[in-house]
């Protein structure tokens, strides 16, 4: 049975879906913490923020390797996943530990990461297609 690495045009794979949750829960994640500083809502939505941010890289990492093991891809992206998962990991307990000092700047680097890693699988699909 022949599998189908590269999605057809105009679709969407499941890792560019992950990617795509995950940064969309990081900006969440700025923008309360942004508001963390007028209102007192914003702390409960930074908190509900964080565990869809940790599930989404979870997600990011399952459908790396779900790309790489059965679907043929290559090992890389489920790397990256992984690393940002310990990122991820490192970031919530920066935040639990409140230490404001190295949880936003570390809040930065993971988003824009994530907006090249979004980034470099669309356009990896482009190239893919156009081939």
């Amino acid at each position: 049975m022949a599998v189908q690495t590269t999605p057809a045009a105009g679709r969407f794979t499941f890792v560019q879906v992950a990617i795509a949750l995950q940064t969309l829960a990081l900006f969440f994640q700025a923008a309360t913490a942004g508001a963390l500083l007028s209102s007192s809502l914003s702390y409960q939505l930074h908190d509900i923020g964080s565990r869809v941010m940790y599930g989404a890289s979870m997600l990011y990492v399952l459908a790396a390797v779900l790309a790489w093991k059965p679907g043929g891809g290559s090992a890389r992206p489920a790397l990256y996943a992984t690393g940002f998962l310990v990122l991820a990991s490192a970031q919530v307990a920066l935040g639990v530990a409140h230490m404001p000092a190295f949880h936003v700047p570390l809040g930065i680097v993971m988003f824009a990461l994530s907006v090249l890693a979004l980034a470099a699988t669309v356009r990896s699909t482009r190239a893919a297609a156009a081939a």
